[in-house]
């Protein structure tokens, strides 16, 4: 019989690609990980591991073994799940972890609804970076995770998790009031907000929603023409800021992937002056003429004075992780219940006119007539 940590420790291995990396990981020594691999290799039979110069590789036993062991570990967490399910009562600890956005804006409605309704619960909160949650989440330091990606930097999923759809928003520009009229002066920069997408959040309350991607988004307003998706390439403001300074997320993070990509779609490379990883914190240096920088719509919900917000067609794409298997698991469900109960309630109170937005945005980035407000 397999041993199963020893299988994980193989998986990890796949993953990770160097024994000292699946020690630290696991908090072991590497002679012992070592010596834990040999023994599952005794037990296999047939060699799993072969030594490539100063690395040790898997071999295409090891390969086919790894592949296993995540369907393994699946059906674990399955049942797992459905001696949960057959318990009186949730109870034990459920760790979420989520980005700094959603902690301020979905979670806290959440954990107030998990509190009341399942007392024997204890929650506990990480806020971390989305790229770290999957690891997280396999080494079982989160149940429950928000992970989200931007369709200008897609990411593609991870098969050793499953998730569910839950945001799919606006992703805008913020710039200097100044530096906003400067451009929408330009005729062939005009900022168009009646078009579908200009500033729209939605909240996917169905897998189904997802399409057939694991990573794509729910139908939003409607779909656009030939001609209003012409016309919305050519609203797209960023280029109209080729020669401002910028404000990006620290290297490294999705964020700052998504600043540059969306300043070389425009055909140049932002002038980055600063690195900053609050969305808080970016609009008050944009307010103070530091820079201009992209925030999400969820990111943008208290507008210092001074601040325009832009429309771009990019969208930022949020989801509900979680060990696959572990989607039955009651408390599991019970956290994607709330979480998504907490972001329609979010989003329902900011509904304007049938259409979702921050509260009192586009009164912040528009006035009624369509020209250049600047919000306070």
């Amino acid at each position: 019989m397999l041993d199963v940590r020893r299988l994980r420790l193989l998986r990890d291995l796949a993953r990770l690609g160097t024994i000292a990396a699946v020690a630290q990981v696991h908090t072991y020594t590497p002679s012992a990980v070592s010596q834990q691999l040999a023994a599952l290799q005794r037990e296999a039979g047939v060699a799993l591991l072969e030594r490539t110069g100063r690395r040790v590789t898997l071999t295409p036993a090891g390969v086919a073994l790894v592949e296993h062991t995540e369907t393994v570990l699946a059906e674990l967490e399955a049942a797992s799940a459905t001696l949960a399910a057959a318990r009186s009562g949730l109870s034990g600890t459920m760790r979420i972890g989520a980005f700094p956005t959603a902690v301020h804006t979905l979670l806290p409605a959440a954990l107030v609804a998990l509190g009341r309704d399942h007392p024997g619960l204890a929650l506990m909160v990480t806020e971390l970076d989305p790229a770290a949650a999957p690891d997280a989440l396999r080494e079982r330091h989160l149940d429950v995770a928000l992970l989200h990606d931007y369709d200008l930097a897609p990411v593609e999923p991870d098969p050793t998790l499953d998730s569910t759809p839950l945001l799919d928003e606006t992703v805008f520009l913020a710039v200097p009031c100044t530096a906003a009229l400067d451009a929408m002066s330009r005729p062939d920069e005009t900022i168009l907000p009646g078009l579908p997408g200009a500033a729209e959040t939605t909240a996917l309350t169905d897998p189904a929603d997802a399409g057939t991607s694991a990573w794509s988004v729910g139908a939003t307003a409607g779909a656009c023409s030939a001609d209003t998706e012409g016309a919305v390439a050519a609203a797209d403001p960023v280029d109209g800021f080729r020669d401002a300074d910028w404000i990006v997320g620290s290297p490294g993070t999705l964020c700052h992937t998504v600043a540059v990509r969306a300043c070389q779609a425009a055909g140049f490379a932002p002038r980055v002056r600063h690195h900053v990883d609050d969305f808080t914190a970016v609009l008050t240096l944009v307010a103070a003429g530091q820079g201009v920088a992209l925030v999400p719509q969820l990111g943008a919900g208290r507008l210092p004075d001074g601040v325009r917000l832009l429309p771009l067609r990019a969208r930022r794409r949020t989801r509900i992780a979680y060990r696959r298997g572990a989607a039955e698991h009651p408390a599991v469900a019970a956290c994607v219940r709330a979480i998504r109960a907490a972001t329609e309630d979010h989003l329902g109170k900011a509904r304007v006119g049938g259409r979702t937005e921050a509260p009192g945005l586009l009164e912040r980035v528009f006035r009624v007539d369509g020209t250049a407000a600047c919000g306070r």
